[in-house]
């Protein structure tokens, strides 16, 4: 039997480019002998649900060809299946992307990389709101200033990229106030003022920033970060070490990590994966090896 690859495109990533990506590699797929089944989803919840129909059939491999939202709708249909997940970043921030490795090449060269099936189990994490809603994560939560940044993001008209989250970082800090938190990490408690919290299983978010520059997506354990309440001028200053990791050594910040994390917070949103979720209470699980990763590698 031919190899089985399904696509699962956001058209509209990339001011477009998802879908002239995916349209190469469906023919480069079909010219080396595989069977392939393009998916794409109107919104967020259909291509979740095009996800799962894909992941039902069993096929060799899911190839998600967008941004990292595509890529967290991809992986609620294949985390537990066996089933590999490759993705090809044509979106923003591209940070799952960035943690897994981003291929450098033809299509063709895309297309046997796929083929080769070389794959890697990694953990994701499990997180539930109050409201019963559930889903599964790749990369970093989001809870705090960082987040209301992401929610002003996504209400710009326009799309700018990285230059969209500065501009949005600048109208946030007129507005924001530090927030209470009550976080536990494997009863481990954490009580105060902040202005975010990040749970990570992988390092980055928003384009490259080192939010939680330890995290590794296959130890079994996620990192916690806590910034403290800081005057917004000294988190200004400090904010750009986010791009390198540097802010883990400051006295303002505080690292746990764990394999269950509960956070009570008010009105803050939460973005998992730069996709909204919703609002604390929350409770963040670790799932070991629940997914495999195709590793594409020139």
């Amino acid at each position: 039997m031919p190899p089985h690859i399904a696509l699962l495109v956001n058209p509209r990533s990339g001011r477009r480019r998802a879908a002239v990506t995916a349209v190469r590699l469906k023919e480069a797929l079909r010219d080396a002998g595989a069977r392939v089944h393009v998916y794409s989803g109107e919104s967020a919840a259909d291509s979740r649900r095009m996800a799962r129909l894909a992941a039902a059939d069993d096929p060799d491999a899911l190839v998600a060809v967008g941004g990292d939202g595509l890529v967290h709708q991809a992986l609620q249909g294949v985390v537990g299946t066996g089933v590999p997940l490759a993705v090809v970043p044509t979106g923003t921030g591209n940070d799952i992307a960035r943690a897994f490795g981003r291929f450098r090449g033809s299509a063709q060269d895309l297309a046997a990389a796929v083929l080769r099936g070389r794959t890697r189990s990694v953990d994701c994490v499990r997180v539930e709101l109050a409201d019963g809603t559930r889903r599964h994560y790749l990369s970093v939560l989001a809870c705090g200033f960082d987040a209301r940044v992401n929610e002003r993001v996504n209400g710009f008209r326009f799309k700018v990229g990285r230059v969209g989250y500065l501009v949005g970082l600048l109208a946030e800090m007129r507005a924001f106030r530090p927030v209470h938190y009550e976080i536990d990490v494997d009863g481990r408690r954490v009580d105060g003022p902040g202005m975010l919290v990040a749970i990570g299983n992988t390092s980055s978010y928003g384009g490259g920033m080192k939010v939680c520059a330890a995290a590794e997506p296959d130890d079994g354990l996620i990192d916690v970060v806590f910034l403290k309440e800081a005057p917004m001028g000294r988190f200004l200053r400090l904010f750009p070490l986010v791009f390198t990791g540097g802010h883990l050594d400051l006295p303002e910040v505080l690292v746990e990590r764990g394999r269950t994390v509960t956070v009570r917070a008010e009105s803050v949103p939460v973005y998992i994966d730069g996709e909204r979720l919703g609002e604390p209470p929350l409770v963040c699980e670790v799932v070991p090896k629940s997914v495999e990763m195709l590793e594409l590698t020139s």
